[in-house]
């Protein structure tokens, strides 16, 4: 099934697509040589330094690599979404060594080099690992063969790879990146569609767009990848699958089962906001957080704040532990974010919402498109949306 890993095709990027940053130099692998296809292996370098550990380590189900599961039946995953998940591991794999690296402060001196999406201001303006990590996938996804185009949010415009790549990929590469310097969690965010056949006679560049503006209800897998004190891949592998999470056993340099079957708490006791921003949200907003950690709310219970300020880390504690994780503001983007975490959260159970809408139900009409975002355990995301008005329309702008 996964004989096609090293399946090569041919990329073309669209207008304002950036060339390779001269700082690949600081890589071991730069995504842009030929021989990527040949290297995506990282296994047997992650673990040279130790010996394989006996197979009796994982009991049999949560033992189960990435790989392994994907490819028993157990997922219900075809062969096409195999293949790019693997190419996918590798990618975040890559990732996951290069933000650990001594060497970050030597490759943010360098510069960051590109252009980026017109969107990117102030505290998301690029950064140099930013740009690395959206080549790494790129270079990944291009070795799969199984991806006609990707939409990064790194990118102005989308990058047309392959007319025949039956998948269609949304990230953003590296959440948080701006957290880097402090040693902070950071993420990797992915979510996958279907190429949409009947709009390929449009021209490259229109279609391009067309397939990457999906519904998030047309979602067919998505992920997101915590670079923390471990590396964890939480995946749902389509609707109806559950989500799932592996992490990164750096003995063996595989993604194993540990999480199977994620079910977020009907009911949480955390909220996840930042909190200095309380005088610019709208009334219902901190009416709710008011009540909630008064212990007056529907549950009686006094709910603690834990704020990160790394999306991905935030959610990760949320799935596992309940709650509620929001940024009322319209910062968020729902082709990149919004969307592939909302699919994972619905998928365990939770709800993803703008404070208002359903978040998958909301048709993109730009590819950077932003909103609110509120993700969480479904009773406490039905309690904070009876207060109706919890969206944070009025942006004072902060100094950085």
């Amino acid at each position: 099934m996964l004989s096609h890993l090293s399946a090569q095709t041919t990329i073309t990027p669209l207008p304002n697509s950036r060339p390779s940053p001269p700082f690949f130099r600081h890589l071991r692998c730069n995504p842009t040589r030929p021989h990527i296809a040949a290297s995506l292996s990282v296994s047997s370098e992650m673990s040279s330094s130790s010996p394989p550990l006996p197979a009796e380590r994982y009991d049999m189900k949560e033992g189960k690599t990435l790989l392994e599961f994907v490819g028993s039946g157990e997922a219900h995953v075809d062969d096409d979404l195999a293949v790019l998940l693997a190419h996918v591991q590798t990618a975040c794999k890559r990732i996951a060594a290069l933000v650990a690296s001594p060497f970050n402060n030597e490759i943010g001196k360098s510069g960051a080099g590109g252009k980026g999406s017109s969107s990117d201001s102030g505290r998301d303006a690029q950064k140099p690992l930013d740009i690395i990590s959206n080549e790494i996938i790129l270079a990944c996804l291009k070795s799969s063969g199984k991806v006609a185009a990707m939409a990064s949010e790194e990118d102005e415009f989308p990058v047309w790879i392959t007319d025949n790549g039956p998948f269609v990929v949304v990230t953003d590469p590296l959440d948080g990146s701006r957290n880097i310097d402090a040693s902070i969690p950071t993420g990797t965010i992915f979510g996958v569609y279907r190429r949409l056949e009947e709009i390929d006679h449009l021209p490259t560049e229109e279609k391009a767009q067309l397939n990457s503006l999906q519904s998030g209800t047309r979602l067919v897998a998505a992920a997101y990848v915590l670079y923390s004190s471990a590396t964890i891949l939480c995946a749902s592998f389509g609707p109806g699958k559950g989500t799932h999470a592996f992490t990164l056993d750096r003995s063996i340099g595989e993604f194993v089962l540990t999480h199977p079957d994620i079910k977020v708490p009907p009911r949480g006791q955390i909220y996840s906001v930042n909190d200095a921003r309380y005088f610019d949200w709208p009334e219902g907003l901190r009416q709710y957080i008011d009540t909630v950690r008064q212990g007056k709310g529907q549950t009686g219970k006094k709910y603690s704040a834990r704020y990160i300020c790394s999306l991905v880390a935030d959610l990760h504690r949320t799935l596992l532990y309940g709650g509620i994780a929001m940024n009322p503001r319209d910062h968020l983007r729902l082709v990149y974010e919004a969307n592939p975490l909302s699919f994972l959260v619905e998928e365990a159970g939770g709800r993803g919402s703008d404070g208002k809408h359903r978040i998958l139900a909301i048709q993109p009409v730009k590819l950077h498109q932003r909103l609110p975002l509120f993700l969480g355990s479904k009773e406490d995301m039905l309690e904070l949306e009876s207060y109706e008005n919890i969206q944070q329309k009025v942006n004072p702008g902060y100094d950085v």
